[in-house]
């Protein structure tokens, strides 16, 4: 075999790798979906901190030393590329984890951030999330790349990753809670809000009846899988079973892929994972191993 065959042959292999996604517990798995929905020829491994949820209202320095011991897992697994599917490790330790490893990593605030900057009309945007996220301030310094008259209102919410966590989508405590949340943005004017963490997606439709319909709400993990399928292609990281399969794109996009490509991690409550999965994504999961992630 020649040089350049060999080196083809090599990429291929490199492009058929799953891509790892990770987050504090649960709530990546909405990212997940829609890596299924969206990117239903990739591979993928997830990989839920359960036993160490949440992580918003953690340090800096250990939610980078978490993150870190995930993407050392998540590369025993071979993965292509990272998703840091929680905007709490997003703030806190994107830029320093793609710093340290030679493998493309996105994370869900930057996508999130921009559709947010281009779909306001008033300039008024509001960004609910954890603590962490919001103190960080992340959301606004990166709105202000593509919106710098934009004016961002942040809310911390940290009882909403405990209440998804515990499966209380539609609840009247969650109801109340969310409504004594919201509150914060009465008056404001704001016509756009993110739901800054990959749990909120799951709560929509109760953000949704409070805000009301002239609020655009901006789901994170919608964009972030758009921007992963272009960062795919950019790399030439897309699988080539993708063109190969010759299946017209709309049915794979209705069929979301198949259980065999996703392998399913936690580092805690198996059981009580693998129910909340079943809710979430197009299939059952039918297997998630519990792992000793401190170990890494």
């Amino acid at each position: 075999m020649s040089w350049n065959a060999e080196r083809e042959k090599k990429s291929t292999e490199g492009s058929r790798a799953p891509i790892g996604v990770f987050d504090s517990g649960v709530g990546g798995l909405t990212v997940m979906r829609e890596i299924m929905r969206q990117l239903p020829s990739e591979r993928a491994v997830y990989f839920g901190d359960t036993a160490r949820v949440p992580y918003g209202s953690k340090s800096r320095e250990t939610v980078l030393r978490y993150s870190r011991q995930i993407i050392r897992f998540l590369r025993t697994r071979g993965v292509k590329a990272i998703v840091v599917a929680c905007n709490t490790a997003s703030a806190y330790a994107l830029e320093t984890i793609r710093g340290e490893i030679d493998l493309p990593v996105i994370g869900v605030v930057k996508p999130g951030a921009k559709v947010a900057a281009q779909a306001t009309r008033t300039g008024r945007i509001g960004v609910i999330g954890t603590e962490g996220t919001i103190h960080s301030q992340i959301y606004p310094e990166y709105i202000a790349r593509w919106n710098p008259q934009a004016v961002v209102l942040g809310k911390a919410c940290p009882l909403f990753v405990p209440l998804v966590e515990e499966g209380l989508l539609e609840d009247p405590v969650t109801d109340e809670i969310a409504s004594r949340y919201l509150k914060a943005f009465d008056g404001s004017g704001i016509d756009t809000l993110i739901l800054g963490c990959t749990h909120y997606p799951l709560l929509r439709s109760t953000v949704r009846r409070i805000m009301g319909e002239t609020v655009t709400l901006v789901n994170p993990a919608y964009e972030t899988a758009r921007s992963l399928k272009e960062l795919l292609r950019e790399r030439g990281l897309e699988n080539p079973d993708a063109q190969a399969s010759g299946r017209p794109e709309a049915a794979e996009q209705a069929q979301g892929g198949h259980p065999g490509q996703y392998e399913f991690y936690v580092s805690d409550s198996v059981e009580h994972f693998q129910r909340f999965a079943n809710t979430i994504l197009p299939f059952a999961v039918e297997k998630a191993a519990q792992i000793p992630i401190e170990e890494y």
